[in-house]
């Protein structure tokens, strides 16, 4: 072949390479991927979430996240990536690396029933970057690699598969990438599905009835959750025995799909969404369709307390179902009385089933009916009595009859009562009693041990604890379950099959770490609107909230307000948290408990201190020691985890004579713990580190003259640094030994008050403080001892008092003039004050200064005799036109960028305020 052809053939091959890439992304690349087109449509459930950092934080605060990582699916997984980071040289800055993968993504996962009691999942995680490719295809190759696993591809459709195999329990799981959309799935039939899914381009998604809409954008919203409700018998037949589940499936047909969207907090799971309604013939939708709802707490007055399952149904007997008379005739008359007596009966019926005993043993039901006159249903019960010829004998349990029935209870609430029985009037030992306006029917020995609840009064009415959950349910719906998981638990592991029973038995803690179940569907006003649907609510709650209880605010109060039982004291310190724009809060209660407050509104944990919390601050982690939450108490220094627990060797035992009036820390270093400062209420110091070794000099060192403001605790050069102002005027600055640095102490020319600016450097001679003493004075001076400024900032009197109020960063300041009932508020750069507020009551007002740059200014000035707090911005400007309630002696401010408005966290009594407050403009 000559060089020319070659060349020719070669450009050819170019040209059509370049042809086929250009046609690959103008037209199949150009179509974005719906990632709801690649889940099969047998989906039972699909799970959607899109904050995967957020979904971890919640459930690490629901305290779910430790019983999830328990369960031996979670510990399989764990385990294979333990490996692979072990392989590949992981870290401790890539054990999360999962985490940051899934990050802000679209992640979708779906349950099918891919057998008779197999279940299989189907995982899709989307990848935004080729890093990402690489980052998952490294570590199936680091497993592949290694004598327990095995990798291998396979061909599906002209579609390629990876396969990884654990060699020893021979499991595998099967990877796909379909245009940078990853699925995983340990079952390769439902990856196969996917691939016959794609034949199919045209098909509706599983989502395409809710297709306009998207609870993910919804604030607050962890996860979406999408039920195939007619596939729901079919998936609970892998979990329960087949006889065990008859009348759920009879429910499960009141609904065909619906969407609902996740939310986790604290003491609860709450799933609220919609459901659209079941279209086929016969089902339970077409039964009750029109009829009104009911109100489930009617039944709280009736209700045991040892109910495991309440199925509260918004159905009248003799509009739902036909009655005996319709089916068949008899001689006596005995149906004509049993539709009479249905006639009787309100809108409104309920299974309840108790708990039991063992597992073995079936629960006893209890059927309720409302009826509309009781003195009716009375006399038609008698008429029946007389025509099947029972004894006109009854049993009486306190005021209430227990009469014998001899009809079926099926008769009541028709065929959902009893599914696989005809629909007959058959005689059964049976009994009925009258409890206010219902009616109950069950066996005799049942019904005199619930009547003993009912005399004794334990009922979910004089529950507390119930009445509390019912107050967050639905208060109408037609159709509501409500499940005690504890009195329900012999009851559930009697209908598992076997196969479960024993998972279930592993996983207790999760399945009872939220004791009240209910789910409840609500109909439409207008049902015969085309569009219409079932407001859907599946809420999990835990009884015991913790020491406070979420209330609704006011305009001022952006209902973000929680009421705690004790009055709180001190004020409200924020704890940055990873992954979040909103900080969570710390506040101590006037009972000496220590409150940790998410920045969802939820108190995650409580400790009891020996006295009132000061210096609360953060202590960072790194260098040799962890971090925490650093504060002292009585005579303790603490040092708590995210989780409330002590960081061991804290807490740090002080002698007992010692009281920590507040506590600073500066971080140490590689193999070098964090120092520790003590100031103690008898205006002595303590330098300790983190290990507990109390420096010498340091035992404790007290002060000639009490301190002027929090003292400074820093690191120069390798070396520590104690820097104490005293009120007389003089500063001192010590070395770790408690030596004086040469040159000190230094006198500013007058009384001092307030805190100090602190400018670190890399030598004694460039490390710089500020202070002002009570002419006004601004002094810098160094390390070195000498003073390198000094120049007035305000007029002064003999009766002014200054005070020099730096930022929580330490960067910026405000200088603050007292004189009498005025107060003044400067910046060292004008002469001017940037404000000027007088008041009505004496004594030292708190002020705090906060500077989130970009000229985001404010100023909090904390009056305490009324209790309110002034915000000024940086033009000096009220914020709101008036101060705002606050009994707390300070507030917590914090600046959020993505709203481009302030966080406001204040202490009002017993309460805890979140205020949202917009950024004025200049």
């Amino acid at each position: 072949m000559s060089r020319k052809l070659l060349a020719l053939f070669t450009a050819l091959l170019l040209l059509l390479a370049l042809a086929t890439y250009v046609y690959y992304r103008r037209t199949v690349a150009a179509v974005p991927v719906d990632p709801y087109a690649l889940v099969p449509d047998d989906a039972v459930l699909v799970l959607s979430t899109h904050d995967h950092p957020a979904l971890v934080r919640h459930l690490q605060e629901t305290e779910l996240w430790d019983n999830l990582t328990a369960v031996r699916y979670f510990q399989q997984a764990a385990g294979h990536l333990a490996v692979a980071d072990s392989l590949g040289g992981g870290n401790a800055r890539r054990r999360n690396r999962l985490l940051r993968l899934l990050g802000r993504k679209l992640v979708i996962t779906s349950v099918h029933v891919t057998g008779p009691g197999e279940l299989g999942v189907l995982y899709q995680v989307p990848l935004a970057r080729v890093g990402e490719y690489r980052q998952v295809r490294g570590l199936l190759e680091t497993l592949g690699r290694d004598a327990r696993y095995r990798l291998a591809t396979r061909t599906y459709r002209d579609q390629e598969f990876t396969v990884l195999t654990e060699r020893r329990s021979e499991t595998s799981l099967t990877v796909f990438n379909y245009r940078n959309h990853l699925l995983i799935s340990a079952t390769p039939e439902l990856v196969e599905a996917v691939v016959r899914r794609l034949t199919h381009p045209e098909a509706p998604t599983v989502l395409a009835a809710f297709s306009s809409i998207d609870l993910l954008q919804l604030r607050d919203t962890d996860a979406s959750l999408l039920i195939n409700y007619r596939r729901l018998p079919q998936f609970l037949d892998v979990l329960f025995r087949r006889e065990a589940h008859g009348s759920f499936d009879q429910l499960a047909s009141l609904v065909s799909q619906g969407l609902l969207g996740v939310k986790l907090a604290g003491s609860r799971a709450q799933l609220r969404g919609f459901s659209n309604p079941e279209s086929a013939g016969g089902t339970l939708q077409q039964r009750l369709r029109g009829q009104p709802s009911a109100r489930p707490k009617d039944l709280a007055g009736v209700l045991s307390l040892r109910t495991a399952l309440l199925i509260h149904l918004a159905a009248n007997p003799a509009q739902t179902w036909p009655g005996p008379s319709q089916q068949q005739a008899d001689s006596l008359g005995r149906n004509a009385a049993l539709d009479s007596l249905r006639a009787s009966f309100g809108g409104e019926m309920a299974i309840a089933y108790l708990a039991t005993a063992a597992a073995s043993s079936r629960p006893r039901q209890l059927v309720f009916v409302r009826c509309r006159v009781p003195a009716r249903t009375t006399r038609w019960l008698a008429r029946l009595r007389r025509l099947y010829g029972n004894s006109p004998a009854f049993n009486k349990v306190g005021p209430y009859e227990v009469h014998p029935v001899g009809f079926s209870e099926a008769v009541v609430l028709g065929p959902l009562l009893a599914p696989r029985q005809p629909f007959t009037a058959e005689a059964i030992a049976g009994a009925s009693t009258l409890v206010g306006n219902y009616l109950v029917f069950s066996d005799e020995p049942t019904l005199n041990g619930y009547l003993a609840d009912v005399v004794a009064g334990r009922t979910w009415a004089q529950s507390p604890t119930q009445v509390a959950f019912l107050q967050e349910t639905l208060p109408a719906a037609r159709l509501s379950l409500f499940v005690d998981t504890r009195n329900s638990w012999n009851a559930l592991l009697g209908a598992l099959t076997e196969e479960r029973r024993a998972g279930l038995l592993r996983n207790e803690a999760l399945f009872k770490r939220f004791p009240q179940m209910a789910l409840q569907f609500a109909p439409a006003d207008n049902e015969q609107a085309p569009d219409a649907q079932y407001f859907t609510q599946f809420l999990l709650r835990h009884p015991n909230p913790g020491p406070a209880l979420a209330q609704a605010g006011g305009a001022a109060a952006n209902s973000r307000v929680l009421a705690f039982t004790h009055e709180l004291v001190g004020g409200p310190t924020l704890v940055p948290v990873p992954g979040t724009r909103v900080p969570a809060v710390l506040v101590q209660d006037s009972a000496r408990a220590l409150h940790f407050v998410s920045a969802d509104h939820t108190v995650l944990w409580t400790d009891t201190l020996d006295g009132p919390a000061v210096g609360v601050s953060l202590l960072p982690g790194g260098g040799d020691g962890p971090g925490g939450l650093l504060l002292g108490a009585g005579p303790r220094l603490h040092l708590l985890a995210n989780d409330g627990r002590e960081v061991l060797p804290f807490p740090l035992h002080l002698p007992d004579t010692v009281r920590v009036a507040t506590v600073l820390a500066a971080p140490g270093g590689p193999g070098v713990p964090a120092r520790l400062l003590a100031v103690t209420a008898g205006n002595a110091l303590l330098l300790l580190d983190a290990k507990g070794r109390l420096f010498p000099g340091w035992q404790p060192k007290r002060l000639d003259f009490p301190l002027a403001g929090r003292p400074a605790l820093l690191g120069v050069g390798g070396r520590d640094v104690v820097l104490a102002p005293l009120q007389n005027g003089y500063v001192y600055a010590f070395d770790g030994q408690g030596d004086l640095f040469p040159g000190f102490p230094v006198s500013m020319g007058g009384r001092l008050a307030g805190d100090v600016l602190v400018q670190s450097g890399t030598t004694l001679g460039r490390t710089r403080f500020t202070v002002v003493n009570q002419h006004g004075e601004l002094v810098t001076f160094s390390l070195s001892g000498d003073i390198l400024s000094r120049r007035r900032v305000a007029t002064w009197s003999r009766t002014a008092r200054f005070r020099l109020v730096p930022a929580p960063r330490g960067r910026t300041f405000v200088v603050a003039r007292e004189d009498g009932s005025q107060l003044d508020v400067f910046r060292p750069t004008q002469e001017a004050p940037l404000f000027t507020q007088r008041f009505i009551t004496s004594g030292e007002k708190p002020i705090q200064f906060f500077d989130f740059g970009d000229a985001r200014q404010i100023t909090a000035v904390t009056e305490p005799g009324p209790g309110q707090v002034f915000l000024y911005d940086g033009r000096g400007r009220l914020l709101g036109g008036a101060p705002l309630p606050s009994t707390g002696t300070s507030v917590g401010l914090s600046y959020d960028a993505t709203t481009n408005s302030y966080q406001l966290v204040r202490l009002v009594g017993r309460e805890l305020r979140r205020t949202e407050l917009k950024v004025t403009t200049p």
